[in-house]
This record gives C-alpha cells, structure tokens and sequence, in this order.
C-alpha cells in the first residue's frame, strides 16, 4: 500500500498528539461547525419554506426531522464502512455527498422533493458524523488531551448552533430560504482541500466484513418505528402506526439476536456491558431529545407569535448560545476536580429549572422569560454532550472507538430527531385541540380548519380574512400554539429531572474511566 497514512491503526499512535493532530482537530470542526449549522438555520427557515411551498403540519414535521432519523439508521453502518475503507476517506466521500444533497436541498421547488433532500443530506452527514469522533479518538489516545479536544469539539457543535440562527437570519434578511443550505458548499470545498493534508488515515486492519442482512434489519427497525409516529401524529393513534411500531421493534429483535450470532457484528452488544456505558447513552438520548424537540418551539415562537424577523429572532438566540459556548469550554476544566456523575446531575438539574421557566411563557410579554429559561436549558445541556461523549468513548476499549463514536452520534441524533417528533406531537396536539374547541364566529369553514392544522397554517389563512376575523384566528391561534409550547416545556423539566437521578445512581465509573473525563 503505497499510502504510509493506510497503516495506522489503534495499536500504533502514539500516546501524546503532536502539532499535525491539533491541525488535524481544526479541520475536524468543519463538519461539526457545519451539521450544527444546518439544524438551526432550518428551523429559521421554516415560516418562509411554509409560505413558499405550502407544506401541511406533518409535511413540515418531516422536513425538520428526516434529516436527523437518516442520520441515526445509518450512524452505525456508516461508523462500520469507516473502519473498513479509512475514517478520512469516509469523510471525504461523505463531504462530496453532502455538498451535492445542500445544492438539491436549495433549489427544492415541492416538499417531496425537500424531504427526499434533507434524507439525503442525513445519509451523507451519517458519514461525516462517526468519522469526526471516531479520528478525535484516534488521534487523542492520551485521557487528558482526548477530553481536550472532544471539549473542542462540543464547544465547535455549540458555536454552530451560534452561529446558525445569525448567519440563517442574514441570508433570510437577503435571500430566499433555500440559500442557508448552500452554506454547506464553502465550508465542505475547505473540508476536501484540506483533510486529504492534514487527517491521517486510520481503519482497523482485522476489521470483518459488514455484514448486509444487519445493515437491512437496522434500517428495518428505525424506519417503520418513524412511519409509525408520523402517521400518529397526522392522524392520531389507529391500527396502522401501532402496527408500524410492533413491525419495527420486531425487526429489531431480530437485529439484536443477529448481532450476537456474529463474529464481526455491526454493533457490538458487548459494550452495553458496562454500566456507565448504557447509562452515558441513555442520558444523550433522552437529554438532547428535550432540546431537540423544544427548539423548534421557540424559533416559531419568536417568528411566528411574536412576530419577530429570522435576524431578530437569531438575536434574541445569542444569549443561550453564548451560555452553550462557555458551559462547553469550562466543563472539560470543571470535570478534572469533581466527578463527572455530579457535573452531569447539577447540569440536568440546570436544564430542569430552564424547562420550568419555559412553562411559564405567555403569548404578549414573554420573549425575557423565554430567552432566561433557555439560556438554563444551553447551560445544563451543553456538559452531557463533552461529557457524556467522553464517558462513551473513554469506556469502550481502544479498538472499538469507532464503533463507540458511531454509537455516541446515534444516540444524541436519534434523541433530537425523536424529540422533534415525539414532542411536536405533544405540542401540536396541544395547538390542535384549543384551536378546535374554540372557533372563531363567522370563519369559514376551510379557513378554521387550515388554522387548526399549525400556526404557519393559521398566519397564512388569516391573510386572506377580513382584518378583524383574521387578527382574531391570529390571536387563538398564537395563544394555543404558547400552551403546547408550555406544555412541551414541562414534559422535558419532567424527563431531566429524571435524567438527573439516572446521572446519580449510575454514572459510576471506575477509576481508570473516572480519568478519561480529566
């Protein structure tokens, strides 16, 4: 093999990471930047996509969400064919895919069309994700500088979310809404010109090969579970998603019992062994599903109910961004003088207060109540991605890294993707029910109807009533969409509240592990 860089694998970095690793760390926040990016200027996209390309209320749910649920079906067998092929090579094909699918994303003229962009866009940034962390892992073999630079790169993941919502808010000031996915095209021409120079090549050398059947039945067991809650949410509990769910989750029994009979398996169900491991996990799940689910609220609340432009509601975001950035940067340096299960527990304990706060947010005069309690939201959330990610990796033995990293992205996309779903649901069911239970006098029929199905719904239809009939849709409807935003906000303070017994009882790791977080 005439490339020195193919002939690495775990056994042979070096301990301490040298100059060409830390350059190769900057290179790395590329595509972190970039996903994190991607998701928030989204979600400040979304009142413009709606008016342009009319998409109904789940329509618009799954244009916000396919692209996280593609990413998680295929974090795993992505992370398998970058031990395989090489991580950085991974990386580059996956840039080229993802540049391709933004250009499509951009000029989507239908919300088919869009949505079949923003999964291609998952399946390409399925191959990016694993491939950033499972090279941190790699390159940082020594415990202190690991933690260093997954602080690194949480704290690039966080300026992405930063920055998002002010750059969205500029192009959308200037722009129609598809130019903020041709953000992707300059910074993945970056990424090409610069990993083939400064990544080197890493894939496991004894790696088996990937096992087809397995990658079918992973695809098997999300995809109809997705089918299932979608369909749900469209049309409320029936015989169809419950039998999507019960046909996924059986899929995924066989998934589990396939791996266990392999010799090279996809995921390898030993690292659910350790209990810090599943407990890591569990705690990125369900903590970045809160948050997740809660965004999309509060960007539409700023848009939509306070009626504020994608640039204002960007700056109204900045404070809690900023609070995202700091709480990245100090928990590395916190987390070398006390454990790691008390800086997770205080930070849900955080995050809990912040939802609460959310709960309390009115329809006139709440835009400081909601930028203080999700300012708490950031600050308690931020440490589970540092640390939880570091507990994940810092657990599994040096030669399952990729495998660890994969495992890590899955459960945090799969979080916020099921999060968007699950808690749109709740939301929406919230929205739907009081604007139906209270109709406007003298609206017609087809207009009381689009304002039931979503607030950008209810916006649009109100423009084409009378100006006293239309303020009065405008008013119900803003009203019930700031309950099923406080109604979702005190679902998530209950699931971290939670999270923060889990965080107690069960992140306790040993001693050697307990040192992969200082």
């Amino acid at each position: 093999m005439s490339d020195p860089d193919l002939l690495h694998d775990n056994r042979t970095t070096p301990m301490s990471a040298g100059p060409r690793e830390w350059l190769g760390l900057a290179v790395l926040a590329l595509p972190t930047l970039l996903l994190a990016m991607d998701v928030t200027v989204l979600y400040l996209a979304v009142p413009h996509l709606t008016a342009d390309l009319r998409p109904t209320g789940i329509e618009q749910l799954w244009i916000a969400d396919i692209y996280g649920f593609m990413i998680a079906g295929f974090l795993i067998t992505m992370g398998t064919v970058g031990d395989r092929i090489g991580r950085r090579k991974l990386l580059v094909l996956g840039a080229s895919a993802f540049t391709a699918a933004s250009l499509l994303a951009a000029f989507a003229t239908s919300p088919l069309l869009l949505i079949i962009a923003r999964a291609l866009l998952g399946i390409a940034g399925a191959t990016l994700m694993p491939s950033t962390l499972a090279l941190i892992s790699n390159m940082f073999r020594d415990a202190g500088q690991r933690a260093m630079a997954i602080g690194v790169w949480a704290t690039c993941m966080s300026a992405g979310m930063a920055a998002g919502p002010i750059i969205g808010g500029l192009m959308l000031a200037s722009f129609w809404w598809g130019s903020v996915f041709l953000l992707a095209v300059p910074v993945m021409a970056l990424l090409l010109i610069t990993a083939p120079v400064l990544l080197p090549e890493y894939r496991d050398a004894d790696a088996g090969r990937i096992d087809l059947p397995s990658v079918l039945l992973s695809l098997a067991t999300i995809l109809p579970v997705i089918f299932g809650i979608k369909k749900a949410a469209e049309a409320g509990p029936s015989a169809l998603p419950i039998a999507a769910i019960i046909t996924g989750t059986g899929f995924g029994w066989l998934f589990v019992r396939r791996q266990g009979a392999l010799t090279d398996p996809l995921l390898d169900l030993r690292l659910f062994g350790n209990p810090t491991f599943r407990a890591a996990l569990l705690i990125l799940l369900f903590g970045l599903g809160t948050v997740g689910g809660i965004y999309l609220f509060i960007t539409q609340y700023l848009q939509l109910v306070r009626g504020l432009t994608p640039l204002g509601a960007g700056l109204w975001l900045l404070p809690p961004a900023g609070a995202l950035i700091l709480a990245s940067t100090l928990t590395p340096i916190i987390a070398r003088k006390v454990e790691p299960r008390f800086v997770v527990a205080a930070a849900l304990a955080l995050a809990t207060l912040g939802y609460l706060a959310l709960g309390f947010v009115d329809a006139v005069g709440g835009v400081p109540v909601l930028v203080s309690g999700f300012v708490l939201v950031y600050a308690g959330i931020s440490p589970l991605m540092v640390l939880g990610t570091d507990l994940v990796i810092g657990t599994a033995p040096p030669e399952k890294a990729g495998s660890a990293a994969a495992m890590s992205e899955t459960s945090m996309e799969f979080g916020v993707a099921t999060g968007i779903a699950v808690l749109g649901v709740i939301g929406t069911a919230v929205y739907r029910a009081e604007v139906a239970g209270a109709p406007v006098p003298g609206v017609q029929a087809g207009a009381q109807e689009a304002a039931e199905d979503s607030l950008a719904a209810a916006d649009a239809a109100a423009t084409d009533l009378p100006a006293h009939l239309g303020d009065a849709v405008l008013n119900a409807a803003r009203d019930a969409f700031t309950n099923g935003l406080n109604t979702t906000a005190l679902v998530c303070a209950a699931i971290t509240a939670a999270l923060t017994a889990v965080a107690l009882t069960l992140l306790r790791p040993t001693a050697d592990e307990a040192s992969t977080s200082r």
